[in-house]
């Protein structure tokens, strides 16, 4: 994962790019079907905030594996204060330069911190994909962050033969000329 030695920037961003998605969410919008099949957009919502608090965890020296990548569920218009404060969890807990090279207990297994920021902005930038498709209402998502994100996941994720216990389905086919967005998606399991 050389791609990115500091990825923390790329994670702000993407933590932005998710508080904008979730402050378009709507009550109504919360039972609808995502293209993380195993989710509505309430569940994903969730995911997502439990992922950060997961990270915030780990980067304050806990084990991934210890916590779930899940919170109680606010109410339905307190999504976007939900992320907001385990964003900033997340933040602080990552500050300090030195955690980018301490052995980090990620979902994946022992690595460098700063393989799981890299990790988590490949997370956060597909979730990002997830939710502006099931909201489908013309957001623009970042390209900057899904080309960081696809380097990272074609870096750190096998291709072929996708092991049981990883999180990502098989790489889906995708036209040559999709944009990088459809291009992550599809790399990491989504059908697109």
């Amino acid at each position: 994962m050389n791609t990115v030695q500091d990825a923390r920037p790329q994670y702000l961003l993407a933590l932005g790019q998710l508080a904008e998605l979730f402050a378009a969410v709507t009550p109504a919008d919360l039972d609808r079907p995502t293209p993380c099949e195993e989710f509505t957009l309430r569940g994903l919502l969730n995911h997502v905030v439990g992922g950060v608090h997961r990270f915030a965890y780990m980067g304050e020296g806990g084990r991934a594996e210890d916590v779930v990548a899940a919170i109680e569920d606010p109410s339905d218009g307190g999504w976007p204060a939900a992320l907001s404060r385990a964003s900033a969890r997340a933040t602080a807990a990552w500050a300090d330069d030195a955690k980018l090279g301490r052995p980090t207990f990620a979902p994946w297994g022992e690595v460098p911190g700063g393989m799981v920021v890299g990790g988590y902005v490949m997370e956060a930038t597909t979730h990002a994909w997830d939710i502006a498709k099931t909201l489908d209402n013309g957001f623009v998502l970042d390209d900057g962050l899904a080309h960081t994100a696809l380097a990272i996941a074609q870096a750190v994720l096998p291709a072929e033969g996708r092991v049981e216990g990883v999180p990502f389905a098989a790489v889906q086919p995708v036209a040559e000329d999709a944009d990088v967005h459809t291009r992550l998606a599809a790399f990491t399991g989504r059908k697109v």
